[in-house]
């Protein structure tokens, strides 16, 4: 019996939660086993849940949520599915495989979808896109790049943890600059994960984390553009910006995706296309 016939929508599994971790009050980690296609560090997948006998709310701010009824134009009882695209923190490569996927998550009180996967635990039902989206991967930064620089913005930390934990990362780039922005302390999730990659990269790896509001020892405070343009994010790292072997990856919300990216124009580096090789892309994240 395929999805279709049991009301699954189309392009949608059924999955398991495995694990959970609540980091504070809003941000939460989920676990889930499902059989899904191979992906690419960096892609990202949809999450689901159904809606039944509930109005539809469209205030999920974090992107454009899809909606599919089955059956069509029969039952007015028919179950509603609400989704949205979370990207995976895993690499496929990871010992467990590429069906068992991690997503970092922020629960928006005002939302549809992020409130009740906030509600799950161990054992619950979920349902997850078959075949994964996007084109911020590895295998998209051309070959000139030498050092990599990953910008992001609260959970848009979870990409960029998955493309470090590819095996032989270190012997893709002579340097590799992980730049993590969010409001407050409690807000660095994988903080001993990310540790961990720093020793293992022996010296390769940077990691600048940035707190707008609140002043900490060990981090920067303000916003990822100004502090570009600043020249402070290079002085953190002590990795000089060359637009000849720097690439940039910018990931987050899109307030920070269009400055940084008009930034960048500013010190001379101009956006990659796959017609036309240049020195950043981007991907919103919501």
């Amino acid at each position: 019996m395929d999805n279709v016939s049991q009301g699954i929508p189309h392009g949608l599994v059924q999955g398991k939660v495995t694990k959970k971790i609540e980091w504070n009050d809003q941000l939460f980690s989920l676990h889930v086993h499902a059989p899904v296609s191979p992906y690419l560090a960096g892609q990202f997948t949809k999450l689901a849940l159904p809606l039944v006998n509930e109005q539809l709310r469209l205030t999920e701010p974090a992107i454009a949520t899809e909606y599919a009824a089955f059956p069509e134009n029969s039952n007015p009882e028919r179950q509603e599915y609400v989704r949205r695209a979370y990207s995976m923190v895993n690499s496929p490569s990871h010992a467990l495989g590429h069906q068992h996927l991690e997503f970092l998550i922020v629960k928006d009180a005002s939302g549809q979808l992020s409130p009740k996967l906030h509600e799950l635990n161990t054992h619950d039902e979920i349902f997850v896109g078959k075949e994964p989206s996007g084109f911020m991967t590895l295998e998209e930064i051309p070959p000139a790049a030498k050092d990599l620089w990953m910008l992001a913005t609260g959970t848009a930390i979870g990409p960029f943890i998955a493309m470090l934990e590819t095996p032989h990362m270190a012997d893709k780039f002579a340097n590799i600059i992980l730049v993590r922005a969010v409001r407050t302390q409690q807000d660095l999730t994988y903080q001993s994960r990310i540790a961990q990659l720093v020793h293992q990269f022996q010296g390769k790896l940077r990691y600048v984390p940035i707190i707008s509001r609140e002043s900490i020892t060990g981090t920067l405070r303000g916003r990822i553009p100004t502090l570009l343009l600043r020249g402070e994010l290079e002085h953190a790292s002590s990795i000089a910006i060359d637009q000849q072997h720097s690439f940039f990856y910018l990931c987050g919300n899109p307030a920070m995706v269009r400055d940084t990216s008009e930034a960048l124009k500013q010190i001379g580096l101009t956006k990659h296309l796959r017609r036309q090789a240049g020195q950043f892309s981007s991907e919103n994240y919501w």
